[in-house]
């Protein structure tokens, strides 16, 4: 298996880290399970500059891990059902983080297929709630080091594609900024109407 990411991939401004987490593989061990899926879709978010960002009013209980240092886990829960995973980023003490969005499944796909509750590959992890719920990424995971065990990303070297870049989604603020990022043409990234801009 490739090395995991080193910390410094993390520790550097969002808008860098988040197109390069595209093409990596996020790697999930949970006892003696093993699931992995291709990052293809991704989402910055800033801080004080960034009013769709969970920083944006400074630091709060809920959202400290965006401050703090980089590559650990910032788990956390919407709409009262779905867990969404982002990558902690920039320095410690200003807050970042990337919204992974979308995976493409590679590694125990039938195990993802039980947990989802059902059997089309293609949307198994095309969306965040459902990578989550695929992957078995909840809250118990929210400051979870991406250099651990448990959850971490490689680089096997994939490569060859296009990104492309839209605004983000399911926001009201910062609509304009065009800060969510994803494999072009893959088909498992989430069907929006960014797709085709």
């Amino acid at each position: 298996m490739p090395a995991k990411l080193p910390r410094s991939f993390y520790c550097r401004p969002t808008l860098d880290v988040a197109p390069d987490l595209l093409g990596k593989i996020l790697v999930r061990i949970k006892g003696k399970t093993v699931t992995s899926g291709r990052i293809v879709e991704v989402e910055a978010y800033r801080n004080a500059d960034d009013p769709a960002s969970h920083a944006y009013r400074g630091l709060t209980p809920r959202n400290h891990l965006m401050f703090g240092e980089a590559g650990h886990a910032y788990v956390y829960f919407i709409y009262g059902m779905y867990f969404c995973v982002n990558v902690v980023t920039e320095k410690a003490g200003t807050a970042g983080a990337c919204l992974i969005r979308a995976l493409e499944p590679l590694g125990g796909i039938g195990v993802m297929e039980k947990r989802r509750g059902i059997e089309n590959i293609h949307d198994l992890g095309n969306g965040p709630g459902k990578l989550c719920q695929a992957m078995s990424i909840d809250r118990a995971l929210n400051g979870e080091d991406y250099l651990g065990d448990t959850l971490f990303l490689i680089d096997d070297g994939f490569s060859g594609f296009r990104i492309k870049r839209s605004p983000r989604i399911g926001i009201r603020a910062g609509v304009d900024k065009r800060w969510r990022f994803f494999i072009q043409g893959n088909g498992y990234v989430t069907k929006n109407k960014f797709n085709a801009l």
